[in-house]
């Protein structure tokens, strides 16, 4: 048995795990390279391994940096079963189809400047053809809690990751002659407290852990509070006859701050008739996805949704999934809470509501999510006090709110709290800048555990 990692580092992320056990060579996951820079290149390069030979791929979650090359791997001539829960099938195929409809826009946007200078165009990394071809590769379900035969030798066994709708860890159990090893990959885990799906179950006995750091050198702050500074921040924008922009992530950022919204207003925190504007198709269709997937609901979210009560329901919600419909929002002066992507501004349709409001002392910008070092969130909530925006510099004035209770990703605690008190032979430790690693390796070797910080092409034998 072998395992190899392909994931990032350093700033940047992208899962993919590659195991070779019983004869059958496994991916875990596999996921776009994204950061601080332009990735393109190395999101191009060959994957370090013959995709014809992978047999199948287990995939935790939906997001990008898990599932992005799915498409590419495919179009390279992977020709195994892709086993994933049913909600993660589901919210894949919407994230991907966006993600082949940017690259082909970026493509052909990159082909009129190279014709001007004479150079041959470049193709899209993947197609929305491509997409669909991916999509066939999809076979069995995963449930959590059921060990599903993956190969002769070979079983896999889904757990709630507490993420994402639909995330996972996963447990691989491989029998070779009479060799058994139990290997456990944590895919990314979810912060504790969340209003809609249920938190991580903890980690099983394993052989090997591999597990995610993205947060592991530091806190959260506690939901709670984060609502109610929500609410504040909303509540003084209207007293001064402002609206609230909120760049927001489309899956699950989004669900869960229509979720606390819903309940402000009930409660008349805010006001019941408050408007909110949901301007992100891709976040629209993942909330329909959402109400598909009752199953990935806590108790409590499932208990309402079967009496009629939709989590995400508030009276005065408004879907603006035509560009049409996301032009007239610029028309309100005052009043409205306007969600749109992308979370990090780096793009989007949030980025002409910020040309339109960014400049105005009256309204606020909302930050709910993390924002990577060089995106245009990140020079705002760092003090920029002028920004390029559409060939244009736009004054900062506007009021910055940073709310940051409302990770998906487990902290440096919860972390360790999923782990538990066992004593596997190797734990690796991946997806995370060095400090993150390093927050939750210096705790672990106290314990007398051998821990890894593997990088792109390292083996280990198992």
């Amino acid at each position: 048995m072998e395992m190899r990692f392909f994931g990032a580092a350093g700033g940047v992320t992208g899962s993919c795990h590659f195991l070779a056990a019983a004869g059958k060579k496994i991916l875990v996951d596999c996921g776009m390279f994204q950061g601080e820079h332009n990735l393109d290149e190395e999101n191009r390069a060959e994957f370090g391994f013959d995709p014809g030979s992978i047999d199948v791929l287990l995939l935790t979650h939906a997001h990008l940096d898990h599932c992005g090359r799915i498409p590419l791997l495919v179009k390279r001539g992977f020709r195994g079963e892709i086993i994933t829960t049913a909600a993660t099938r589901e919210l894949a195929r919407l994230v991907l189809l966006d993600a082949a409809g940017l690259a082909m826009e970026e493509a052909r946007r990159a082909a009129r400047y190279r014709q001007r200078r004479g150079a041959e165009p470049e193709e899209p990394l993947y197609e929305i053809t491509d997409v669909l071809d991916s999509m066939d590769r999809f076979g069995r379900v995963a449930r959590y809690g059921e060990p599903l035969a993956v190969a002769p030798g070979i079983a896999a066994t889904f757990g709630d990751a507490g993420h994402i709708l639909g995330s996972a860890w996963i447990l691989i159990e491989a029998r070779e002659n009479d060799h058994a090893r139990r290997i456990l990959y944590s895919g990314d885990l979810g912060n504790r407290g969340k209003p809609i799906i249920n938190p991580p179950t903890p980690a099983p006995q394993a052989d090997v852990v591999v597990m995610e750091t993205t947060y592991g050198d530091r806190l959260h702050k506690a939901p709670g509070p984060s609502v109610q500074e929500l609410a504040e921040a909303i509540t003084a924008t209207l007293d001064r006859n402002g609206n609230a922009i909120i760049p927001t992530f489309a899956l699950e950022r989004a669900q869960d701050l229509l979720y606390y919204l819903r309940e402000l207003t009930e409660k008349h925190a805010l006001p019941v008739n408050l408007p909110v504007f949901l301007d992100s198709p891709m976040a629209i269709s993942a909330t329909k996805i959402f109400r598909r997937h009752p199953e990935c609901f806590n108790n409590e979210t499932r208990h309402d949704f079967s009496n009629g009560r939709d989590p995400f329901a508030l009276r005065n919600l408004h879907f603006t999934r035509e560009s049409s419909e996301s032009m007239a929002l610029n028309q309100i002066k005052s009043g409205a809470v306007i969600m749109a992507g992308s979370g990090m501004a780096t793009g989007g349709r949030v980025t002409h509501h910020l040309r339109h409001n960014l400049w105005r002392t009256d309204s606020s910008i909302i930050f709910v999510g993390y924002a990577a070092q060089g995106t245009l969130a990140r020079r705002i909530i760092d003090g920029a006090t002028k920004v390029r925006l559409f060939g244009e510099d736009v004054s900062v004035k506007a009021h910055i709110h940073t709310i940051g209770g409302f990770s998906a990703h487990a902290d440096h605690d919860e972390l360790l709290a999923w782990y538990g008190t066992h004593r596997p032979e190797h734990t690796f430790l991946v997806h995370g800048e060095e400090s993150g690693r390093r927050g939750v390796g210096k705790i672990l070797e106290g314990r007398g555990l051998k821990v890894h910080i593997p990088f792109i092409g390292d083996r280990f034998p198992l």
